[in-house]
C-alpha cells in the first residue's frame, strides 16, 4: 500500500477529509467545510479563484487566503492533487484514496481548458512499465498537453 489511510466505504470525501485535518490538529472552520463540501462534489479539478467563485454564487463567501491555506493543508495530506494547466494557473481535485474516481487530464496549452479522461489500456501499459523495469508505483499522474478543439479552429 501508499502509506495513505484508507477511506470508509460509507464516508464522503469531504467528511473522509475533514477527519484527517482534525486528526493532526487543524481546527475545523466554516471555510474549511464550506471548501471541503465544494471539493467533495466535484468530479475534476478547479483553480482557487473557481473555488471562490462558486462558494460565492452559492452564498457561502471564503477569502481566496483562507481558500489557499485549505487547499495547501489538503495538499500537504495527500487529499488534493494539483494540476498545472499554465499561465501561473493550478487545479486541485480530490483524491480518493484506493484510487475511485483515478482519472489523467488533457489540458489545453492555449485556453487552459482541462479534459478528465480514463483508459483502461492506459493503466495497462503503465503496469506492463512497471513490472518490466520492477518498480512498484504506487500512485501516477499523467498530464496531456495540446490544443483543445476550439483552439486547433481559431
Amino acid at each position: 500500500m501508499n502509506g495513505v489511510a484508507q477511506q470508509p466505504a460509507a464516508m464522503s470525501w469531504s467528511d473522509y477529509a475533514a477527519q484527517r485535518l482534525a486528526g493532526v490538529g487543524y481546527r475545523s472552520g466554516v471555510a474549511r467545510q464550506a471548501v471541503l463540501d465544494l471539493l467533495g462534489r466535484q468530479g475534476c479539478a478547479l483553480s482557487a479563484f473557481e473555488i471562490e467563485a462558486e462558494l460565492d454564487r452559492s452564498q457561502r463567501r471564503v477569502a481566496r487566503a483562507s481558500i489557499y491555506r485549505v487547499l495547501e493543508e489538503l495538499e500537504q495530506l495527500k487529499l488534493v492533487g494539483r494540476v498545472e494547466v499554465g499561465q501561473g494557473i493550478a487545479r486541485f481535485e480530490p483524491l480518493h484514496p484506493g484510487g475511485d474516481h483515478h482519472h489523467h487530464h488533457f489540458v489545453c496549452n492555449r485556453c487552459g481548458e482541462l479534459v478528465p479522461f480514463s483508459d483502461d489500456e492506459l493503466e495497462k501499459a503503465i503496469d506492463r512499465v512497471a513490472l518490466r523495469l520492477d518498480f512498484d508505483v504506487s500512485d501516477h499522474d499523467i498530464t496531456l498537453r495540446g490544443s483543445c478543439r476550439a483552439c486547433q479552429a481559431s
